[in-house]
């Protein structure tokens, strides 16, 4: 009876460490600048925003994100060694820092009659024990900011420009290089050109 007892009490813990320790992502914070007026398409060319990043192995990822995004909104990344309509520069920083603690949003009761599981605490009959499921305490993050501005080659001027910075919880894949920049670039695209001077947040 106890060996059946404690493998269910296993069986369950199992489960719920699964969904208790699936981070929850929070959204991406995104602000636009334009004119106002319709943005005519054409090639476009991305490029770092530093000439010193051109060769960094972190350019790469947000280059190819923004180039990504701007084939969906309808530019056609030029050919190498022609002249674009635009320029797209790409800047980016990332840092690491503490986030909000973990908390342990489940525990399993186990008592004389059973077992049973609940949020924010277990129920267990007289003589029961319970614990909670999950990590605790303070989690690692990673900040990251994407920025990008469309200028039109023949003259450097600006007809569009995003910022979109988010975080990640540094123990999930979420945190990579590459998932980073597709987040922050799909969320800074997102309805292009979208809204000027409106700070928007993006799940």
């Amino acid at each position: 009876m106890k060996l059946r007892l404690l493998g269910s009490m296993m069986v369950a813990g199992t489960a719920l460490a699964g969904c208790a320790t699936t981070p929850h992502q929070p959204p991406t914070e995104v602000v636009r600048y334009h004119l106002d007026q319709p943005i005519e398409r054409g090639t476009v060319a991305v490029i770092p925003g530093t000439p010193d990043r051109q060769a960094g192995l972190e350019f790469r990822p947000y280059a190819d994100s923004v180039q990504r995004q701007l084939a969906a909104a309808g530019f056609t990344i030029a050919a190498p060694g022609t002249t674009p309509t635009y320029e797209a520069t790409v800047g980016f920083s990332s840092t690491d820092g503490v986030g909000p603690p973990r908390r342990a949003p489940f525990s399993i009761g186990l008592g004389i009659g059973g077992g049973s599981f609940g949020r924010g605490g277990g129920v267990g009959g007289e003589g029961g024990v319970g614990f909670p499921v999950g990590g605790s305490g303070p989690r690692r993050v990673l900040l990251t900011q994407l920025d990008v501005t469309i200028k039109r080659r023949a003259d450097q001027s600006a007809v569009w420009e995003g910022h979109a910075h988010g975080a990640a919880d540094m123990s999930t894949m979420a945190a990579t290089t590459s998932a980073m920049a597709d987040k922050l670039a799909s969320a800074m695209f997102a309805g292009f050109p979208g809204e000027s001077g409106r700070t928007i947040e993006v799940k």
